[in-house]
């Protein structure tokens, strides 16, 4: 089973890297675009056996710096897999 844990920063935290990149969209001549919040995002393949709160253990103490970020967990089902 596939799982996607995705971490972001809490609000309020500065983002040097979001800033980055929206200075870069501009340097693109994009215009429009107000604020960029970078993350990321981790795919897991585990066992069915794994429990939502291994998950959320392995997340919180190991994934995410619960400091400064968030963390959200989605298990996806075989429709949602993409190669």
């Amino acid at each position: 089973m596939k799982v996607r844990v995705y971490v972001s920063l809490k609000n309020g935290v500065l983002d040097p890297q979001g800033r980055a990149i929206h200075h870069a969209i501009e340097g693109l001549g994009i215009h429009g675009v107000k604020d960029v919040r970078a993350g990321k995002m981790l795919e897991l393949e585990v066992d069915d056996t794994v429990s939502d709160a291994a998950l959320e253990e392995m997340a919180n103490k190991l994934l995410a710096n619960m400091v400064i970020e968030n963390y959200r967990i989605e298990r996806l089902d075989s429709s949602e897999i993409r190669a």
